[in-house]
């Protein structure tokens, strides 16, 4: 006798979503070309994936910043992983709004980017200086967890970090900044 709880509709799902899913498994696992121990899925930058009739891809990618040289690198890269995999007549599009936000990143993103010894980004502003007009963010130091640190610089290798420096352990790190 079957429980009375139990489902027995089983959902199926079409071919275009399974053509999609196949596409999000190959382009997932593209690395950032700026930090490698991270994903571009993430960093968060692949917004979407659409297909047309024709089984055309689009993939739609917002860079983290404005002016990132690296959108360039990333959009080859997802072009190559799909092609590749014998995925043909591939379109990259690049757009700027909604703005990126370090709210698209994946926890595990972070999780890497800490552990590759880079701080990431703060859930929210906390400020430990009393001045209102020259308030620092507290990051904390990837290697030692200590919030002791000093903001060295408001670009780091790429605009889009800072670099700080520990004054625990005094080791420098970049901050990957929120947006």
């Amino acid at each position: 006798m079957q429980n009375e709880y139990q489902h027995t509709t089983s959902f199926k799902v079409s071919p275009l979503e399974e053509f999609k899913e196949a596409i999000w498994k190959v382009i997932e696992t593209v690395p950032d070309p700026e930090i490698p121990v991270i994903t571009l899925k993430d960093l968060g930058v692949i917004r979407d994936i659409k297909v047309s009739d024709d089984n055309a891809i689009e993939v739609i990618i917002t860079p983290t910043y404005i002016g990132c040289p690296a959108m360039d690198v990333m959009s080859m890269s997802i072009e190559q992983a799909l092609t590749e995999q014998g995925y043909k007549n591939v379109k990259i599009t690049k757009v700027l709004s909604p703005a990126w936000t370090t709210d698209w990143m994946s926890e595990e993103g972070k999780k890497k980017l800490k552990e590759y010894g880079i701080a990431p980004p703060n859930q929210k502003q906390i400020v430990c200086t009393p001045d209102l007009f020259q308030q620092e963010e507290v990051v904390q130091c990837p290697r030692c967890d200590s919030y002791h640190t000093k903001m060295i610089s408001r670009f780091g290798s790429t605009p889009c970090k800072a670099l700080y420096q520990c004054n625990t352990c005094h080791e420098p790190f970049e901050y990957f900044k929120c947006h």
